[in-house]
């Protein structure tokens, strides 16, 4: 996945809508459309096979509307233009995230060093708690 191309593809496939935004700036937030939503069809993403479309639909399962839309908005920032670049940018990482196969995991156990210090810990808080016991040494 290049890049440059998603950045283009995404730029051009999305729908961006302003709105209001919430929290401190005074009088900003309540007369400019700061708040950026942008909606990004699943199906529209150029250079994603069918297995990293299915991880994307999996993983950004809270994010994706019943149509297959990928909702993500921004409204950290007072400017308009700021919050789409932070829109932007959240969502090719989501995507980036999304699409990367997921490292695979080895089962181990744990060596003798890891299992010794274990009962020693368990010893130490044994005594601890034995040591607070009234009349234990009686």
């Amino acid at each position: 996945m290049d890049s440059a191309l998603l950045k283009i593809s995404l730029r051009g496939a999305c729908e961006a809508r302003f709105s209001r935004a919430g929290g401190p700036g005074g009088q900003n937030v309540n007369k400019v459309n700061t708040r950026v939503t942008l909606r990004l069809s699943l199906a529209a993403i150029a250079g994603l096979n069918a297995a990293e479309t299915a991880r994307l639909r999996e993983t950004l399962a809270p994010r994706v509307t019943a149509g297959g839309d990928l909702l993500v908005s921004a409204d950290g920032e007072r400017s308009q233009r700021a919050n789409l670049e932070a829109a932007y940018s959240r969502l090719e990482a989501l995507i980036r995230a999304a699409a990367r196969l997921p490292k695979q995991r080895r089962p181990t156990r744990p060596g003798r060093a890891a299992k010794e210090a274990r009962v020693r810990a368990k010893r130490i808080r044994g005594r601890l708690k034995q040591s607070r016991r009234s009349g234990a040494d009686e």
